[in-house]
């Protein structure tokens, strides 16, 4: 039997800032139970690499096999990871339009902050999963993706820095099937300060 030989670690699910239980117009109820479904994602995670380690390489196949199985469970269980840590830590602000760096690539990619809004809100609508405002450093501009799931429509070297989760299990125990207010009370507990973090730890350029 060939074995994959790799090392891997164990990770943990990060705390939630104590600005996640008292978001506008999101619930406490909300944010647990979308918190317990992150935490099984690095759950998996960590499941599937262990089982990695034993993966017989030889029976690899593209229509079934056990490593075929696992690579691709796995890229959903790291995209969840991803995904709900951007979504959660650019979450428990006031919202209101983007000031600094980031205010001024919107302005720029965007012509404006209510286009961008507007775009995103769409995409958002749009998707089955998830809609994210990424900078693409091969364009050299910011744009809104859209995404099924945690691990499709993936767009390499772009660097997401706007989360948007429309999964029901976001925003169902709040607007059951009221989406769009859903994405409403997203843009109103908007984070800008953190995301202008992430514009200046990735150098991204604003002009």
């Amino acid at each position: 039997m060939a074995t994959l030989v790799y090392q891997f670690e164990e990770i943990t699910p990060r705390e939630l800032k104590p600005q996640l239980y008292e978001l506008d117009r999101i619930s406490r109820a909300s944010v647990e139970a979308h918190y317990k479904l992150y935490q099984g994602y690095v759950a998996k995670r960590n499941e599937i690499l262990g089982k990695l380690a034993d993966v017989d390489l030889a029976s690899a196949n593209q229509v079934y096999s056990e490593i075929r199985a696992l690579k691709v469970d796995l890229s959903f269980a790291i995209g969840g990871i991803k995904n709900h840590e951007i979504y959660f830590e650019h979450l428990g602000g006031d919202g209101g339009d983007p000031s600094g760096l980031v205010g001024q690539l919107i302005k720029r990619d965007f012509g404006s902050v209510e286009a961008w809004r507007s775009d995103l809100k769409a995409t958002g609508m749009g998707g089955r999963g998830w809609a994210w405002t990424a900078y693409d450093w091969d364009e050299g501009r910011l744009f809104n993706y859209i995404g099924d799931a945690q691990n499709t429509f993936p767009i390499w070297n772009a660097t997401p820095l706007v989360a948007l989760d429309v999964y029901e299990h976001a925003y169902f125990l709040d607007y059951q099937t009221d989406r769009a207010s859903y994405i409403d009370a997203f843009f109103d507990n908007l984070d800008w300060a953190t995301v202008n973090d992430w514009v200046s730890k990735y150098q991204i350029p604003a002009k």
